[in-house]
């Protein structure tokens, strides 16, 4: 595994967030609501530099891209909904394209209907995970640095390319720590998303990890956007509108802040991710063990958090449009 991809993503991205955050008034905010966890209003396009670091990084690297052109897709309706609000029925079927299109460009060994469902929740989980200070950047340095040492220990060349796209997303988290300075905006956080299913597809399809590797890689993402989705549609809540029902904005709201709550997460992060790499170097027949285990660590994290909620009185306030 070399670092010189990962250096040239991490300098320019840091560059392109400095530009970006130096021109923030010209840039599209993110502007409070009834809906948002945050006070003031924060440029949105932060995602952006993240590619510009990335694409440069990585580009002349061998190997095929069948991502590239679906990913391109995707930041580009992404980038459009950040300016002014896009259909969520033209946003989906955009979605839906771009897995498909992977599909076909990738030919992957895998049921097509399956894999586009898996791929294009990954998108949209990533997207309502993505609403507090330093949630979605932390999650991908980790869960793409993770996929890097997978990637390393399997002695394979997409090493480079995970480590990269990890390095390329930490100028940005820097960036968003609490208080943030700059958002991924839908530019950012979908196709994050997207990739974090593909390559995680790709590398269990390529004999790289075991298909239980990427889910608890990401499972706290996974996890918090599933129960919740889970929770609204037994509710009758139209999932499609905008909420606040995820645990960690509970945390928010209930007094932690962004900053404790980014230590919570970020430390089940980590535990669920490095449990990843330890039991595919140590015991990777352990592996469903190992997820069924952290399932069970932030089920209980969850409870809790329903449980001092529900003391405080505040319920499902905005759980239905």
């Amino acid at each position: 595994m070399t670092v010189l991809p990962a250096m040239i993503a991490a300098a320019l991205a840091w560059l392109g967030l400095a530009i970006l955050v130096g021109n923030a008034p010209r840039l599209p905010l993110d502007r409070p609501n009834a809906r948002s966890l945050h006070a003031g209003a924060v440029p949105r396009v932060g995602g952006l530099a993240i590619w510009v670091g990335w694409f440069a990084g990585t580009l002349l690297l061998p190997g095929p891209k069948a991502y590239l052109a679906p990913l391109l897709a995707l930041i580009a309706i992404s980038l459009l909904d950040d300016h002014r609000s896009v259909h969520p029925g033209l946003r989906l079927a955009v979605q839906v394209s771009a897995a498909a299109a992977w599909i076909w460009l990738a030919a992957p060994a895998v049921n097509p209907v399956i894999a586009v469902l898996v791929v294009v929740w990954m998108a949209n989980l990533y997207n309502f995970m993505d609403g507090s200070d330093g949630l979605a950047g932390a999650m991908s340095v980790i869960g793409f640095g993770a996929y890097a040492v997978a990637g390393w220990l399997a002695a394979s060349p997409t090493a480079d390319l995970f480590l990269a796209l990890a390095a390329a997303v930490a100028p940005f988290l820097i960036y968003n720590l609490p208080p943030a300075r700059v958002f991924l905006g839908d530019a950012g956080s979908v196709p994050l998303g997207f990739l974090a299913a593909v390559f995680g597809l790709t590398g269990w399809l390529e004999g790289g990890w075991p298909a239980w590797f990427p889910v608890l890689v990401f499972l706290p993402f996974i996890a918090d956007a599933s129960v919740t989705l889970a929770a609204r549609l037994l509710r009758g809540a139209r999932v499609w509108e905008a909420h606040r029902d995820h645990s960690y904005q509970r945390l928010v709201q209930s007094g932690w802040g962004h900053g404790r709550t980014l230590t919570l997460y970020a430390a089940l992060m980590l535990g669920a991710a490095g449990s990843a790499v330890a039991t595919l170097f140590w015991a990777p027949d352990a592996g469903v063990v190992a997820v069924a285990v952290w399932a069970a660590v932030l089920a209980l994290v969850f409870a809790v958090i329903e449980y001092h909620w529900r003391r405080r009185g505040i319920r499902f306030e905005e759980s239905k449009g």
